[in-house]
């Protein structure tokens, strides 16, 4: 999920940055700043399910 929010974030930064406008005094390089930090957040498994479930491919039934 975050890696989708990340996606949308640099998305917003990049037409930011095309238009050469900025939001609230917020611009390009702080939504570049935001997409990376939620996709360093996604990559340690922050936002993620749990691994632990009943139906995990490795306790399936042989």
């Amino acid at each position: 999920m975050l890696a989708i929010a990340a996606a949308v974030v640099f998305g917003l930064g990049l037409l930011l940055d095309l238009i050469g406008t900025s939001i609230a005094g917020i611009g390009g390089t702080t939504f570049l700043l935001l997409g990376l930090l939620l996709l360093a957040l996604h990559q340690a498994g922050i936002g993620s399910a749990g691994t632990a479930r009943s139906g995990s491919w490795r306790r399936a039934r042989r």
